[in-house]
């Protein structure tokens, strides 16, 4: 049987995947019907090769790897087509009559998630009505001998809009220490910051990094600090918990007492280490340091009003709490890579599971409370937040993926695509393409458990949200899909259902009164935008980003940005203004050797940027023409635009010259470890920041500045 191997040449020499063989049109008919892009944006469009094709398909069930098995699984694709009642889940907008491709004498029924039913006439089974009730329901279609049943979402056309136009704070949470904290920010600084930010300077929100629970850490290799690689993205992750908030605080015994106060004199020297000058957060040894207190106030008897307040979390939570504190107590015992454990062991309904369940029910109930101890603090949190004033509150960060090793992997292998990893294409920015170990959800297995896991967890993400940032919004599109052992440059675009991602994001955010900000920045396929905007979805604009690419490339008029937007001036990625004004972001990079060019080029393209910056604000009248180029100025500027929400990078209230993340390092830089800090490099708490006479000037300034209202048409 012959095979497709488009890397070999003649002489057995790997051939690079743009110089292969175009794949045969079988295949390509083949990868098509299971939503697999066959090119993909490039210098002229480049092609997918048959090797990928083969991969990916094979990752979406899909046996191509010979001619034989191609004919075969499109014959089998069309007559699966050919025979199917309904889809595997039909998600419609309500207000809209929807037409079914079913046959002409099925009969369709409706029962409605609260017990309620409709029962489409025969004439008109075909159609589904425009005024079904929002919510989850199941489609019934017959038609002769046979009956089949499907997930029926009925989303609103619109998603929650925003209260109105304000401003917040961008922070990763970790970096904002206070006088309190053990080592790291947590859930009770969190409080601080959006109480005061809300009731002293009349900001709207704080958006956060993911709170996501990160790989644990195993002897000799650390946990992975990146919050946009998580173990889990249903569950966050109780190293950010306040210890001191947790209710059975107040109720140790005399004996526990001392050992809690030993664990806080021990907090109080980690976080003068970080408070340090050059002072790193460690999060392995806060999370050493909390787990002791934890277990010691798990002991604690509760009081019945609380039990019961445990016992409702846990029923709302279901499976998903079981599976995510099973797999935290089974890690404990073989290791944080679920791959592997034991034979038994490697799926949630493996046969093993039941009795290391039964055995390990000390770890998995401490566990269990853990994820409930967190989500208190984060409902106190953004009820901090909405008492001090805030009209949006919290903007939790919702991650593009999860660690392949981790237990959401381990929870959801049945809908994620395992051998696969999520990226992106070469482009203009890294011509060897990404790859973010992060294995993507497989369509097809969405559908068919009617979109149900994702439902979950956008439900847990705007749980305590008066706004969800969804990193990398593209995905609802497309995803690059990178097989194992390929490079990046050899992935391709796997097509999701975005009515049916969008429709289902649609119902849970109206569900939770949560807007939705996309992170939308990069390469974005024609219509994206467009499609998101008219759901209500805003974007991300960045000053430096926004250009009229339809003209000369100048610098984009602050009247001609987006509304629905969240305008800021730099983002977790990127460099800090501090040192976009003073050029410390090239001289960083030169030091690192992430240059592409000579170090004199690229300073004087900054120095050009910003000069055309200055003469930009100056025209604006934002500017004296003798004044320096100047963070202020720049802000004014974002308060010139009609975004509705304007960011702050906290950071900036100082002057860090430093980002948090520099993408490209792993080792080189101290990426997700950095502490805020002033100009020198000395950390700053969470104290002195909110007497940052900055803090002020930006909060007088973004509450007066508006947009200038449109010329209104004169009457002749």
């Amino acid at each position: 049987m012959a095979a497709y191997h488009d890397s070999d040449g003649a002489d057995g020499r790997k051939v690079p995947a743009q110089d292969a063989p175009p794949p045969p049109a079988e295949l390509v008919a083949l990868a098509r019907a299971y939503g697999v892009d066959t090119r993909y944006p490039g210098a002229g469009g480049q092609t997918v090769g048959a090797r990928t094709l083969v991969a990916v398909l094979g990752a979406l069930g899909v046996a191509a790897g010979s001619p034989e098995e191609v004919r075969e699984a499109l014959e089998r694709h069309r007559a699966e087509q050919r025979e199917r009642l309904l889809p595997p889940c039909v998600v419609v907008r309500q207000g809209r009559r929807t037409a079914l491709d079913v046959p002409a004498d099925a009969r369709l029924h409706v029962e409605l998630e609260d017990g309620g039913s409709w029962e489409l006439s025969r004439g008109h089974s075909h159609w589904l009505p425009a005024d079904l009730p929002l919510g989850r329901h199941t489609l019934t279609a017959e038609s002769n001998s046979r009956k089949e049943r499907s997930a029926l979402i009925v989303a609103p056309q619109q998603l929650p809009r925003l209260p109105g136009r304000s401003w917040g704070f961008l922070t990763q949470l970790y970096s904002v220490l206070s006088d309190r904290s053990w080592g790291m920010g947590d859930l009770g600084d969190l409080a601080e910051l959006a109480q005061w930010a809300g009731a002293e300077l009349g900001a709207g929100f704080v958006q956060l990094n993911p709170l996501h629970q990160a790989l644990p850490p195993t002897p000799g290799t650390p946990s992975d600090p990146s919050p946009y690689r998580p173990s889990s993205r249903r569950f966050a992750d109780p190293v950010h918990l306040r210890i001191e908030a947790v209710p059975e605080y107040a109720y140790l015994t005399a004996a526990q007492r001392t050992e809690t106060d030993d664990l806080v004199h021990r907090a109080a020297r980690l976080r003068d280490e970080v408070l340090a000058h050059d002072g790193l957060v460690d999060r392995d040894a806060v999370w050493a340091l909390k787990r002791e207190a934890l277990q010691l106030l798990h002991e604690v008897p509760r009081g019945p009003g609380r039990q019961a307040g445990y016992e409702a979390f846990q029923r709302r939570e279901g499976e998903w709490l079981r599976r995510h504190a099973l797999w935290n107590a089974i890690a404990e015992v073989h290791g944080a890579d679920w791959h592997h454990w034991p034979k038994g062991l490697r799926h949630p309904n493996g046969p093993q599971i039941d009795q290391a369940a039964k055995e390990l029910e000390p770890s998995v109930e401490f566990h269990r409370w853990l994820a409930w101890q967190v989500d208190q603090q984060l409902a106190a949190a953004q009820r901090a937040a909405r008492d001090a004033g805030m009209p949006v509150g919290l903007v939790h960060d919702l991650a593009v993926g999860v660690h392949p090793d981790g237990a959401d992997a381990w929870a959801l292998q049945d809908v994620l695509a395992g051998g696969i990893s999520t990226g992106a294409p070469p482009d203009a920015f890294n011509a060897h393409g990404q790859d973010w170990g992060l294995p993507p959800w497989r369509p097809d297995a969405l559908a068919k458990a009617g979109y149900a896991p994702y439902a979950e967890l956008l439900r847990a993400a705007a749980r305590h949200a008066g706004a969800l940032r969804i990193d990398h919004v593209m995905g609802l599109f497309r995803l690059w899909w990178v097989p194992e052992g390929h490079p990046p440059t050899e992935g391709a675009y796997v097509r999701y259902d975005a009515e049916a991602m969008l429709g289902v994001l649609a119902l849970e955010a109206h569900r939770a009164g949560t807007a939705v900000i996309g992170e939308d920045l990069g390469t974005v396929e024609p219509g994206v935008r467009e499609e998101l905007a008219a759901r209500g979805i805003l974007g991300t604009s960045v000053l430096w980003f926004e250009r009229d690419w339809q003209s000369d490339g100048g610098i984009l008029p602050p009247d001609r940005w987006r509304p629905g937007c969240l305008a800021t001036l730099t983002t977790h990625d990127l460099p800090s203004t501090a040192a976009r004004l003073s050029g410390e972001h090239v001289e960083l990079r030169h030091r690192l050797g992430l240059l592409a060019r000579p170090l004199a080029e690229e300073q004087q393209e900054a120095a050009d940027e910003l000069a055309a910056w200055r003469a930009e604000l100056t025209a604006l009248g934002l500017l004296a023409p003798d004044e320096p180029l100047s963070m202020p100025a720049l802000y004014r500027f974002l308060g010139r635009t009609p975004a509705e929400l304007v960011g702050v990078w906290l950071p900036d209230l100082v002057g860090d010259p430093r980002p948090q993340n520099l993408p490209g390092t792993w080792d080189q830089y101290p990426n997700w470890r950095l502490p805020v800090a002033d100009g020198t490099g000395a950390p700053v708490t969470l104290e002195r920041l909110a007497a940052a006479p900055t803090a002020r000037l930006l909060g007088r300034l973004l509450a007066a500045a508006q947009p200038p209202s449109p010329p209104t048409a004169r009457t002749p």
